[in-house]
């Protein structure tokens, strides 16, 4: 049998793109997510079969970072080879007006998945390796740049705090009880499944929309702000390569190349021939509490020891995002024109 993989957070975009990868490496893939009375697999259902057809490769499982218990039980149910951590309260700004819930699943979260790991490893002796979700935004306004794995953290927001005592957990659960544990340090990571409060994704669906006549204006806050933007797809192959590798380390991951919102509204107006400063505005209710300037990665380490390095550029992902929303706009536009929808969906991105 092909090796088992375990991935909470299955259902954002990380995890769909890393269920993807896996498959294709023979894995069977277990998901862990979250009840909801909505349906939020529309990322994975196209790697979903029912699982009493012989070709099925993806199991769902109920569970939640914060419920302690559940992680014990889908770990027991999977019996995973590797676990990748990848779900999150992950949004940067949403984390000043929920910091205690940002904590809950990001710190306390990671820490729950933890000891539910090494109290399995105890009880069966089965090893299970573990990859960690760590962010850029733990280095914050730190004094170098670019940033790498030596870089001291100096976090500016709920989200960051919580990612960075997920970071020295992880270590710690490696050091102290020789736990096979990696974090990723992932630099921003877009594509078609972003989530569309993201500011990248927020920016191509609008500016799609606005190209149809769907929508007038866009509101976003700080412009200036600078940031390494690679391709999700990209990166999923960097979780897995570091879970292959004979001893357990730490990894930036990341292009190298910094491009600010400004750079991002430029490349994504021009290439549907539009002037972005025609319909963006700035609304002071989108800057953050305390402002994170520029994130630049030097993956360098990942590079040697990994044997990886990004794909897709800036300009190519940015494209790869615009071609996706033109076509959501076109459906769209064109349930519109025959009566049968509104544009009221505009006001989300007010």
């Amino acid at each position: 049998m092909g090796k088992r993989a375990l991935i909470t957070g299955i259902t954002g975009q990380d995890g769909s793109f890393l269920a993807e990868l896996l498959i294709d490496k023979g894995y069977e893939v277990h998901g862990v997510m979250r009840r909801s009375s909505t349906f939020t697999t529309e990322r994975i259902e196209h790697l979903y079969r029912d699982i009493h057809e012989p070709d099925a490769r993806l199991k769902l499982h109920y569970g939640d970072l914060t419920d302690a218990s559940s992680l014990r039980r889908v770990i027991t149910l999977a019996q995973p080879d590797e676990v990748y951590n990848l779900a999150a309260q992950s949004h940067v700004r949403t984390s000043f007006d929920q910091p205690i819930y940002t904590a809950e699943t990001v710190a306390i979260g990671a820490l729950n998945l933890l000891e539910a790991i090494r109290d399995y490893r105890d009880s069966t002796g089965r090893e299970i390796r573990i990859y960690q979700a760590s962010s850029s935004e733990m280095y914050g306004n730190a004094r170098e740049c670019p940033q790498s794995e030596s870089t001291p953290f100096s976090p500016r927001s709920p989200y960051a705090c919580a990612k960075v005592h997920a970071f020295w957990q992880t270590i710690n659960y490696r050091d102290a009880y020789g736990l096979f544990a990696c974090n990723g340090v992932l630099f921003n990571h877009e594509s078609p499944r972003r989530g569309e409060t993201f500011v990248s994704r927020k920016i191509t669906r609008a500016a799609t929309r606005i190209k149809l006549g769907l929508q007038k204006t866009l509101y976003l806050g700080n412009l200036d702000a600078k940031r390494d933007w690679g391709y999700a797809g990209d990166y999923v192959e960097a979780m897995w390569l570091m879970l292959q590798q004979h001893d357990p380390d730490d990894y930036v991951v990341a292009t190298g190349q910094c491009h600010s919102v400004r750079d991002f509204l430029n490349e994504t107006f021009a290439y549907l021939d539009l002037d972005w400063q025609d319909h963006i505005e700035v609304d002071p209710r989108y800057f953050r509490p305390t402002e994170v300037h520029e994130l630049r990665g030097d993956a360098s380490k990942a590079r040697n020891l990994l044997g990886w390095k990004p794909r897709l550029r800036f300009r190519g992902l940015v494209r790869m995002m615009v071609d996706h929303d033109a076509k959501m706009a076109e459906q769209e536009k064109t349930l519109v024109d025959a009566g049968l929808a509104t544009t009221q969906m505009s006001h989300e991105w007010h």
